[in-house]
Order: C-alpha cells, then sequence, then structure tokens
C-alpha cells in the first residue's frame, strides 16, 4: 500500500513538472512570462527616485532584450534606469536610449509655467497627483511634448490648450493617449 502511494506521488510529480515544462515552452507561457517582465521593467522604471513628471520613459520588450526610450532632465535617471533593468532576471540585455535633455533655465522656466498652466485648469491637477504621474511635460529647447495617458479627450484637449497659452513656448505636440473614448 506504501508502494503504491509512493508510485502515485511520483507519478503526480512527473506529470506536474511536465506540464509545467510545457507550459513554459508553449506560446502561452511566453506570453506570461513577458507579462511578468514588462511589470517588472516598468515598476522598475517609475519607482526611479527621481522620475517625475518632467521625465518621459518607455520600453520596448524583445526576447531578453529591453529597450529604453524617452527623455529625462537628469543624467543620473537615465543610468539608473539602465542599470535597474539590467538587474531584472529574465533580462539579458538593455540597449538605452534615453535622451538627456540639455540644461537651460529657458526650458526650465517653461516647465514651470506649462506645469502651473496645465494643473490649474479645469481639474486636471490629478493627473500630477501619486508617485506616477500621468501626465508629463516634456521640454526641449523650447518646444513642448504632452506625454501619458489621460482619462478623455476633453483633459487632452485642456492640456494641449493650457501649454499653448504659456509665453516662450515655440510649439506644443500633444501625444496624450486618451484611456476612453466618448
Amino acid at each position: 500500500m506504501k508502494n503504491t502511494k509512493t508510485k502515485l506521488a511520483v507519478l503526480v510529480a512527473v506529470a506536474t513538472l511536465a506540464a509545467s515544462t510545457a507550459l513554459a515552452a508553449s506560446p502561452i507561457g511566453s506570453e506570461i512570462e513577458n507579462a511578468r517582465l514588462m511589470k517588472r521593467v516598468r515598476k522598475e522604471l517609475v519607482t526611479l527616485p527621481f522620475y517625475g513628471v518632467f521625465d518621459n520613459l518607455s520600453f520596448k520588450l524583445d526576447g531578453e532584450t529591453v529597450t529604453l526610450y524617452g527623455q529625462t532632465v537628469r543624467s543620473s535617471t537615465r543610468r539608473d534606469a539602465e542599470r535597474r533593468v539590467a538587474k531584472i532576471e529574465g533580462v539579458e540585455r538593455v540597449i538605452n536610449n534615453v535622451e538627456v535633455l540639455p540644461l537651460s533655465r529657458f526650458d526650465d522656466s517653461i516647465r514651470r509655467r506649462t506645469y502651473r498652466a496645465i494643473f490649474r485648469s479645469a481639474g486636471l491637477y490629478r493627473y500630477a497627483l501619486g508617485a506616477d504621474p500621468s501626465l508629463h511635460i516634456i521640454v526641449n529647447r523650447g518646444h513642448v511634448s504632452l506625454e501619458g495617458v489621460v482619462a478623455n479627450k476633453m483633459d487632452s484637449r485642456l492640456a494641449y490648450l493650457a501649454a499653448n497659452q504659456v509665453s516662450g513656448v515655440f510649439s506644443v505636440t500633444n501625444n496624450l493617449r486618451v484611456e476612453r473614448e466618448y
């Protein structure tokens, strides 16, 4: 009787191992692993110490290679992003295409004024709340880019209009993605 229970336990263990190996090798298993890896990379990026509303980081996952994109005002944020992502289990290579924005008092002034203009407009303040703001303001040599996600088209339009009214801004590009259409 004891011998039968042992054989049954071994059989169940072998079947479980075979099923988990088949799942990991299947497209569904790799999709699950990719989703898990993407979640980890995103978490590492948004929890960087100096990542904020004036930075925009994104990434692309291609197998075990992560390519980082975006813009940041600090070179340390660029380096920290690469280091953190490289330490994630399952990441073999990191390609860092993050642009460090040039130092400029003019751009810093535009950043502050655009921030005030947008987040003081008709309920848009909620996009600046929390550790990971959903609306990012990128200023490069007087040109403003709005990046991130907003709840609806009206919020996207309001942010664009507010940024367009800031004096000294040469152009505004609205790259805001809308969460839901009405």
